[in-house]
């Protein structure tokens, strides 16, 4: 598969445009998932020395991107016709994905066993005796 994967608050902590503390086992998974022969795309809204930063960060503990900020290692957006934004991926890993960024185990186990849902995950493991939760913040202010 070809992955999209953000760099401020998914492979390290939102510092942005300092580079935050780098979350539990990212790097990790991200050398596990190119080994397994995945191109993984770094999608970050950082550019020149910033960019570079996050690029250098990566590339000194052991993951090198198949791509940065575009689909393919040579693709020019002034020789692209049809260059969009868009990326041709296969799957994006975000901190901003509606539900927020699972830990980078579930990310693993998700991208590993490609039949496994989110849903399917969480339905495994909410099987397992959780602690109660906190009532959200809508229940407290409509006081369900």
């Amino acid at each position: 598969m070809t992955i999209a994967i953000d760099f401020d608050g998914t492979i390290v902590d939102d510092r942005y445009p300092d580079i935050g503390r780098e979350k539990p086992f990212a790097i990790e998974v991200l050398k596990k998932l190119i080994e397994e022969r995945h191109r993984l795309v770094l999608w970050t809204v950082r550019e020149g020395r910033l960019l570079d930063q996050a690029v250098e960060f990566c590339r000194k503990r052991g993951v090198e991107f198949y791509a940065i900020n575009r689909d393919y290692p040579e693709e020019e957006k002034e020789r692209n016709r049809h260059f969009s934004r868009k990326l041709k991926v296969d799957l994006f890993i975000d901190d901003r994905n509606l539900g927020g960024l699972p830990d980078w185990g579930t990310i693993y186990e998700m991208v590993h066993d490609q039949r496994i849902t989110y849903e399917r995950l969480m339905e495994k493991y909410s099987e397992q005796e959780l602690p109660p939760r906190r009532p959200g913040f809508w229940s407290r202010l409509l006081g369900h």
